[in-house]
């Protein structure tokens, strides 16, 4: 089971990886003679451009100061050359370690309103699916599925989009920018985590990940944080070959952790004619897991 984090230990945690990914250089600074220990800016380089006390600081990374200023947390923006998703993310971090035991929010519904459903549906032949948090499929119209090439072969319960990513054998051929894909995938789950970081949801699919893919473990020590933007993505699909769809998601409202993606193709184009022959060739399936109690949804597990 892993162990409760508070925010300060976020906070702490999210200003020590973007410090030791910072050069001296970007910051500024001159390194000294000799082999530095620190990959990237030692603690008090940090104080010293970001204007505040070593000890201050010291204690921020830590855990132990967990009120640092408005002032402060922009100061260690700037030093650290945050874009404004980061900084955004860091000015979060420091708003939920100030406030001591704070409630726990309630966990995010997972069902999907009838009329979400039939929305999915009036979209096609664009692909598009509804995603938890924590990016699990809980809903889908047709060409939405069958995109993610396999990702159907798993039970209902395990599509979820950072695990097909990470450990489905498809996923690496589907992709021709795959190391971009999992890198963006990664930071948003950090983002989600960090600002919920004893959700069981999160925390469950996080130390599967750790524990089945050197390559997540990797990527998340890194604790990169990004803003969901729109996209363009090219799929290297078994069925229908390649083809390059604009993406745009949306949080869904009165739902809250719910989001919405969906991809399109200009009309006539060959990217169009080929999302609407995977949308066309798709297996009909249900566009939500089965959560009905029974012997079908038994054998799924």
């Amino acid at each position: 089971m892993a162990a409760e984090h508070t925010s300060g230990d976020e906070l702490a945690r999210f200003l020590r990886a973007r410090r030791n990914q910072t050069s001296p250089e970007s910051a500024g600074l001159t390194p000294g003679p000799g082999v530095r220990r620190t990959p990237g800016l030692r603690r008090e380089e940090l104080a010293t451009v970001a204007g505040i006390s070593i000890d201050y600081y010291t204690r921020i990374e830590r855990g132990k100061e967990t009120r640092p200023s408005p002032a402060v947390i922009d100061a260690l923006a700037c030093a650290l050359h945050l874009d404004d998703d980061e900084h955004h993310h860091l000015r979060e971090l420091a708003a939920r370690a100030a406030h001591h035991a704070p409630e726990p929010p309630s966990p995010p519904s997972r069902t999907v309103r009838p009329h979400l459903k039939l929305l999915l549906e009036t979209m096609r032949p664009s692909p598009a699916y509804i995603l938890s948090r924590s990016m699990d499929l809980l809903a889908w119209n047709p060409g939405g599925l069958a995109l993610y090439a396999g990702i159907a072969d798993w039970p209902a319960k395990q599509r979820n989009l950072a695990r097909y990513l990470f450990l489905h054998p498809t996923a690496r051929q589907l992709f021709p920018d795959w190391d971009t894909q999992v890198r963006g995938c990664v930071a948003r789950l950090r983002a989600e985590a960090g600002i919920n970081p004893d959700a069981p949801d999160l925390t469950s699919l996080v130390g599967e990940l750790l524990l089945k893919s050197p390559d997540f473990a990797r990527l998340w020590e890194r604790y990169e944080v990004i803003g969901r933007k729109k996209t363009e993505k090219t799929f290297h699909h078994p069925q229908v070959g390649e083809l390059t769809l604009s993406g745009q998601g949306m949080n869904l409202e009165g739902t809250p952790g719910q989001r919405l993606s969906a991809y399109t193709a200009e009309p006539g184009s060959p990217d169009h004619d080929a999302m609407l022959l995977l949308d066309m060739t798709a297996p009909a399936a249900a566009t939500t897991p089965d959560t009905k109690a029974g012997p079908s949804r038994r054998t799924q597990s």
